[in-house]
């Protein structure tokens, strides 16, 4: 069974893009065409709700990296090269435990750029791995942050063997105003307005024994940057597990009372959960309905009927209008625009 489809929120890929765009008429590429080639309207960067799919959020990263030859996406002052981060993850090879291949790849990082300091930390029971700014410009670096915690956070999960839980996260900047976007990307308490941008976790876990060989590392950087940038699939949560349910139904769209009995819980129970989880069943509902949309529209050429009934709803203006609801936009903007003739 395929997993639900995930789309990102735009602000994410005009933070992607923000290094770039702060070089104004010195920018080493034009955003328009990157954004087109990765398959995304550039419109779509004015619309405060519009949303992109996983693989086009993933397909303009690589596009970026490989254009810019800067992992770091034009942010420092050092380019990051292209394959900085596969040198800081065969760094590891050999590392007997998590807390040495940590203190490999931040020597490592240190040797590639001067304007970020990766740090070991340690709080009580608590480990973690810090980003210290180094004399960089007061402008806005939240997408630096962003990309920087969750990519080291993923590479130091896989080392540890696949699950390193995030007891909390800290960001070296004051809460912005799409924070509350945060919950899927970083999956933990969260505090603003530290002294540096950090991932905590165990302390116990320093000790973990490395077993990651050559081609576990090579399966690894393989899937990258897809793994290290997408949001975790959470398979524990239960909204996550909802979500999952309400794919294996579709176009049926099971009910409350049918996901409950999938999941062997009563109704009560698994609305207790996601109460906790901060949702519902029909904003689960409603958000696998409009990142299925968002992903038909962008892969197919699907008339606005059929889709909308195949998302249960009664017909195509009820559609477009919990369409509008949802991203801000029409349907019709989602749309793939073809591209030029090659033979032109």
């Amino acid at each position: 069974m395929l997993q639900p489809p995930v789309t990102i929120p735009i602000v994410f890929v005009q933070g992607m893009l923000s290094g770039v765009r702060a070089r104004g008429d010195d920018a080493p590429i034009c955003i328009d065409t990157a954004l087109q080639d990765a398959g995304i309207a550039p419109a779509l960067l004015d619309a405060p709700g519009a949303r992109v799919t996983a693989e086009q959020y993933v397909a303009l990263f690589a596009l970026l990296m490989e254009r810019l030859d800067d992992e770091a996406l034009c942010f420092l002052s050092r380019r990051l090269r292209y394959g900085s981060f596969a040198l800081m993850t065969r760094a590891t090879m050999g590392a007997p435990t998590l807390e040495v291949a940590l203190r490999r790849v931040a020597r490592t990082f240190s040797l590639l750029q001067d304007d970020l300091e990766m740090v070991l930390l340690h709080e009580g029971p608590l480990a973690g791995f810090g980003l210290r700014v180094q004399g960089m410009p007061s402008a806005p670096l939240n997408f630096l942050h962003e990309l920087m915690l969750r990519v080291y956070w993923r590479l130091f999960a896989w080392l540890h063997g696949g699950r390193l839980t995030a007891r909390r996260f800290d960001f070296g900047f004051e809460q912005p105003p799409y924070a509350a976007r945060y919950n899927k990307v970083f999956p933990a308490p969260l505090q603003f307005g530290q002294p540096l941008s950090a991932v905590w976790f165990d302390a116990s876990a320093l000790a973990t024994p490395i077993r990651r060989d050559a081609r576990a590392m090579r399966d690894f950087l393989a899937a990258a940057p897809a793994h290290v940038i997408l949001p975790p699939l959470g398979e524990l949560a239960v909204s996550a597990r909802v979500r999952t349910v309400l794919q294996q139904h579709r176009p049926a769209w099971a009910d409350l009372a049918t996901a409950a009995r999938s999941l062997h819980m009563s109704v009560s129970t698994l609305q207790r959960h996601l109460a906790t989880e901060g949702t519902s069943f029909q904003s689960l509902k409603d958000q696998l309905r409009r990142d299925v949309a968002i992903v038909r529209l962008n892969t197919s050429t699907v008339p606005l009927a059929a889709l909308a009934e195949e998302l249960g709803f009664s017909d195509s203006a009820a559609f477009q209008r919990a369409f509008k609801t949802w991203t801000g936009g029409a349907p019709g903007s989602y749309r793939r625009r073809p591209g030029p003739d090659p033979e032109a």
